[in-house]
């Protein structure tokens, strides 16, 4: 397929904030058209596609799910030509003041979101992180335009370019999670021209960021017999703690804790070994934060996998990633995919030792 690269900045180029995903969907949908046997889109709006498997029917399935909503911003309210705007999806305000932002309204309006004086905040602000609510968007425009141009309710999204550092890491916005939506996307590409038993199911979920809704519903109407989520999760960056955060650039995570089964997150760390992955372990001890916490308990239960791609700066406008991480875990995807026969179900079960 394409530069792997000039894919990757072109979905983080896109819109879909959580629930308005239908921009990068179409963007998904035109990728996967000529890697999937058959295409579709859930009443939710995620995005199925299926590769067909080689197996005797009725064939078993399993559901590769990547959520492909993205954070930002949504209006509140107008003050004399400027915006108040709340978050969608959780954004640290430390990072907002400055920001370019793309104001969706009855036309696409440049933005940037100001930060108002010291001296005209609350005196116990003065000198600290200003929170949210004091903020402003400035589309540069008089109050009568703005009244006529901007709705309460318009999605604001953030607007910095994607940029490239060295030969391998990219930053920019969205790229939680459109970095696994990549990734699924070259595992569909690595599929092509090889023989697998299994159905395989692609999803491209939406609203992970607030409701899970995307992999509830998806994992309810294909009913797979396993699922795999594919997220990211907080690389080891500047003042990290190794305990909290994973090796940046050193593969894909696997995640380890109650929203995984055991015996499947196994299957994926021996096929790692076997084709010489890097890869690492991630404790999950809680709620693993991804589609996996509703895909588990779809219907009468899925066994369920989180495999991580490494990010820094998570939820910020400069998102980073390597993208070695998001081929290797293609690639393992891929290989656990060809390795699953008809006898793979029989030999899980929950109690590994």
């Amino acid at each position: 397929m394409e530069d792997k690269f000039i894919f990757l900045k072109s979905l983080i180029s896109t819109s879909g904030l959580s629930g308005y995903e239908t921009p990068v969907r179409k963007q998904v949908s035109s990728a996967w058209e000529p890697l999937a046997d058959e295409l579709k889109t859930s009443r939710l709006g995620s995005l199925h596609g299926l590769r067909k498997g080689s197996g005797d029917e009725p064939r078993e399935s399993i559901l590769l799910a990547a959520h492909m909503d993205a954070i930002g911003l949504m209006v509140t309210g107008k003050v004399e030509g400027f915006l108040r705007v709340t978050e969608m999806g959780g954004i640290d305000g430390r990072v907002l003041p400055g920001q370019a932002v793309t104001v969706h309204g009855r036309e696409e309006l440049n933005g940037t979101i100001a930060l108002p004086p010291n001296h005209l905040l609350p005196s116990h602000l003065h000198g600290k992180a200003v929170p949210l609510e004091y903020l402003l968007v400035d589309v540069g425009l008089p109050p009568s335009e703005v009244e006529e141009k901007i709705r309460v309710g318009d999605l604001v999204s953030f607007a910095q370019p994607p940029i490239e550092l060295g030969k391998d890491i990219l930053a920019g916005h969205s790229l939680d999670n459109r970095a696994s939506v990549a990734a699924l996307t070259f595992c569909l590409n690595n599929l092509q021209g090889r023989a697998f038993e299994w159905d395989v199911w692609a999803a491209a979920t939406v609203q992970e960021e607030e409701t899970f809704g995307g992999a509830y519903t998806s994992a309810f109407e294909l009913t797979p017999k396993l699922a795999v989520a594919i997220d990211v999760t907080h690389g080891a960056g500047p003042g990290t703690k190794e305990h909290k955060t994973v090796p940046f650039g050193k593969g894909p995570a696997l995640g380890w804790g109650p929203n995984i089964h055991p015996a499947l997150h196994e299957a994926f760390k021996t096929v790692a070994g076997r084709f010489e992955i890097p890869h690492i372990l991630e404790a999950l001890p809680r709620h693993s934060g991804t589609d996996a916490f509703a895909m588990q308990v779809a219907a009468a239960g899925i066994p369920t996998m989180v495999i991580s791609i490494p990010l820094r700066y998570m939820h910020t406008p400069v998102e980073m990633v390597v993208l070695k991480d998001i081929t290797r875990t293609a690639r393992l995807l891929a290989e656990f995919i060809v390795e699953l026969d008809d006898q793979f179900m029989q030999k899980l079960a929950w109690d590994t030792e």
